[in-house]
């Protein structure tokens, strides 16, 4: 599972390389806020038809080290 941590240090640049993957996906459906995490992965994982498991491997995969 991704950590809050994780999401929250490099974010934007996060959400720009989603949108760049998933075409579909809105600044909105990206809002992350602290607290909210399991939410924002809810509603991603209904949109894109995505497990919670591939998610996460998609954002480790952009996630820089």
């Amino acid at each position: 599972m991704i950590s809050s941590t994780k999401i929250t240090g490099n974010w934007n640049e996060q959400k720009g390389k989603l949108k760049q993957m998933f075409a579909s996906l809105t600044d909105n459906d990206l809002m992350f806020e602290d607290g909210k995490k399991d939410e924002m992965m809810g509603k991603l994982q209904i949109k894109l038809g995505k497990t919670e498991e591939e998610l996460n491997k998609i954002i480790s995969l952009i996630t820089p080290k």
